[in-house]
């Protein structure tokens, strides 16, 4: 299990824990403006990812004496979790409203809005505190097609679409607002996903991996490759002598993605502390 597990679940999956989306996190006026802000101004994260640029230009040593302490702010703030579609879909089944909104990534980078991330409550749309938050944004961050910037989706729906954006090479994540509170889903991509470039290109943690590990069945594998075309972390090679894949379980963040490309279900999901290699790397 994952320090996050033992911290907010208990020694379970802290993300499918209920008490962490619960409401009355909400009435912390920290979180609430912390959230309020973190939409209101996109721009900050532009600005996140200029300072950690700045920072991996330092010597080594001098990265690794500094590093922790951002690190250990945004653990505390805002981090988001690999998670495969089989947990986001247990995730939806016991959340009270779905609503889909813009991505703030995706729009701090292409200054556009793309509906890509999924907010959701313990209790009805109308009632939440959550969607009041974003609301309260205002139409610079919610100017989409419908007019209260929040589409309303059933579970279905919400699980067909992520479906959709998996088949795309789309890994989800859970994303914390001044941890433990769970505020989302999202769906990332190493082009748009500024956490998932800090993390895997900056070597600066702000995404943690699954639970899981990727494992290869060699004997279903036709060496296709088309697993490789949707791993958005690098963890996947190819043996040329033997026309198979391989899975690096060391770079594997465990979404699972990959497995929606795979047409021989020559690959599954294993726990990560069964896999020597992976066991303690997050």
């Amino acid at each position: 299990m994952c320090e996050f597990c033992h911290k907010h679940g208990e020694g379970k999956k802290w993300y499918l824990q209920t008490q962490n989306y619960a409401e009355d996190l909400l009435s912390d006026l920290r979180r609430r403006k912390f959230i309020h802000e973190f939409f209101l101004h996109p721009e900050h994260l532009l600005e996140t990812e200029k300072q950690i640029n700045m920072l991996n230009r330092l010597p080594s040593f001098m990265r690794a004496m500094i590093s922790p302490f951002p690190i250990g702010i945004q653990k505390k703030e805002h981090y988001g979790q690999v998670v495969p579609i089989e947990d986001v879909e247990h995730v939806l089944g016991f959340v009270n409203s779905i609503v889909r909104l813009p991505c703030i990534c995706r729009q701090a980078n292409l200054g556009s809005e793309q509906r890509y991330c999924y907010g959701f409550s313990m209790v009805p749309d109308a009632e939440s505190q959550m969607g009041h938050l974003v609301r309260s944004c205002g139409a610079e961050y919610l100017s989409g097609p419908n007019t209260s910037g929040l589409e309303a989706l059933s579970r279905d729906e919400a699980v067909d679409n992520i479906r959709g954006l998996e088949k795309k090479g789309c890994c989800h994540s859970v994303w914390t607002f001044m941890t433990p509170f769970i505020g989302g889903i999202c769906n990332c991509d190493r082009s748009d996903c500024m956490a998932m470039r800090a993390t895997i290109t900056l070597n600066y943690p702000v995404m943690f991996r699954a639970e899981y590990v990727a494992e290869l069945n060699p004997d279903l594998c036709n060496g296709c490759r088309q697993c490789m075309r949707v791993c958005q972390f690098g963890a996947m090679g190819y043996s040329t002598a033997n026309n198979k894949i391989i899975i690096d379980p060391r770079r594997c963040f465990g979404c699972g993605i990959c497995r929606s490309s795979c047409t021989k279900d020559a690959i599954t999901l294993s726990d990560r502390s069964e896999v020597a290699l992976a066991a303690n790397l997050w």
